[in-house]
């Protein structure tokens, strides 16, 4: 495959040929001109140099305008994705900023998983890219709160960092360091080697269908969010890939939140079942659970907060009643805080009786857990 990336979200602009083995060229320009000025000279450059016939490129990254000329499909790759993608292999946190003015900056949170990306039985590991938090604009304040929420290591870049350096010394309680020189800007070949990726899964659309990601909140963006707002609710497996964003959620919601080691143990487990709920490619819930001989346990069932009384819990529920109902399994079971009262209401709408109690069952803090069932096939 052979993709032409372009990135001109910055101050730098950069052109590159990408192929899924190797990057056949590219050329980055940091210099106060237009992209006006520099991109198509650019491309022209390229296609000269590597004598290029640009009906042999499969797919355009981020250049929505060149994709309707050669109709091409677009393969978008968000800005802090790419520069992200810049640090492969970081286990650390990942934390792109850009600024965005007004003590504000454009950012995501990412990190590599080496363990997700392990085969059995080979030697080769190939550490998959996990979207903790995606593209936002918050104040650099509040990014440094969140940041030290997580008790990680920190790698910054990005040009935010040399406006926002003295901020995040101040305001960091984490270890933090700052991406050197070669990978700390937007560079066309990663952006390309990630939108290989993106294309292979099934994300890409025509230029026509293509619209701009905004950052702040203008007109267009309103009214995405509507669109966002009315779209569907999609259950689908949940993936190795979704294990960051997962144990993100966890820490929001739960006192006694799982890590992502442990999210990612179970999602790659023979034995377990686990399913994600979004909505325009955002995630809003998961449920985790296990399954042995004719019986499934939830183990986990959550929503994000401002997600709720949309349906998602009942699709993920739903869901795991047709995998159950697939596989022969008569019964579920699950345990839930004597507390909960708004769980427990859930479940009992969603036909599951009360079996009994579980003293002291819970930690952080600590608490009794009510013990429920539900019988496969019954009316609900």
């Amino acid at each position: 495959m052979r993709v032409l990336a372009i990135d001109s979200s910055g101050l730098t602009a950069t052109v590159a040929v990408v192929e899924e083995t190797q990057t056949v060229a590219e050329y980055t320009i940091n210099y106060k001109k237009t992209h006006s000025q520099t991109l198509l000279p650019m491309i022209d450059e390229v296609v000269k140099m590597t004598e290029l016939d640009l009906g042999t490129i499969n797919a355009i990254a981020v250049a929505g305008g060149l994709g309707l000329a050669l109709n091409k499909p677009l393969i978008h790759v968000p800005t802090v994705d790419g520069l992200a993608y810049n640090v492969f292999g970081c286990e650390d946190i990942i934390c792109p900023i850009m600024d965005a003015r007004r003590n504000q900056v454009y950012t995501g949170i990412y990190t590599f998983s080496k363990k997700a990306g392990e085969k059995e039985g080979r030697n080769l590991v190939e550490p998959v890219f996990q979207v903790i938090k995606m593209q936002m604009a918050v104040s650099i304040e509040e990014l440094a709160e969140r940041l030290n929420r997580y008790r990680r290591p920190v790698v910054f870049l990005g040009d935010g960092v040399p406006v926002y350096e003295n901020v995040l010394a101040e305001k960091l309680t984490v270890p933090y360091s700052f991406a050197p020189a070669y990978m700390n800007r937007q560079r066309a070949a990663v952006v390309g080697t990630l939108a290989i990726q993106y294309y292979k899964s099934g994300k890409f659309e025509t230029a026509e269908e293509h619209r701009p990601d905004y950052l702040r909140v203008s007109q267009a963006e309103r009214e995405r969010a509507q669109r966002e707002k009315e779209a569907e609710i999609i259950v689908r497996e949940l993936k190795v890939e979704d294990s960051a964003a997962v144990a993100e959620m966890e820490q929001q919601i739960f006192s006694d939140s799982w890590s992502e080691k442990s999210v990612l143990e179970t999602v790659q487990q023979k034995q377990s079942v686990c399913f994600a709920a979004e909505k325009a490619g955002h995630l809003l819930g998961y449920l985790l659970a296990y399954h042995a001989a004719d019986e499934a346990e939830i183990a986990r069932i959550a929503v994000q907060k401002e997600a709720r009384r949309q349906g998602a819990a009942g699709k993920l529920m739903q869901a795991l009643e047709h995998y159950c109902e697939e596989h022969k399994m008569e019964k579920l079971l699950l345990d839930v805080r004597e507390s909960n009262e708004a769980a427990r209401s859930f479940y009992t709408k969603n036909g599951f009786v009360e079996d009994g109690i579980r003293q002291g069952f819970y930690v952080n803090p600590s608490e009794d857990a009510v013990l429920m069932s539900r019988q496969l096939g019954a009316d609900v």
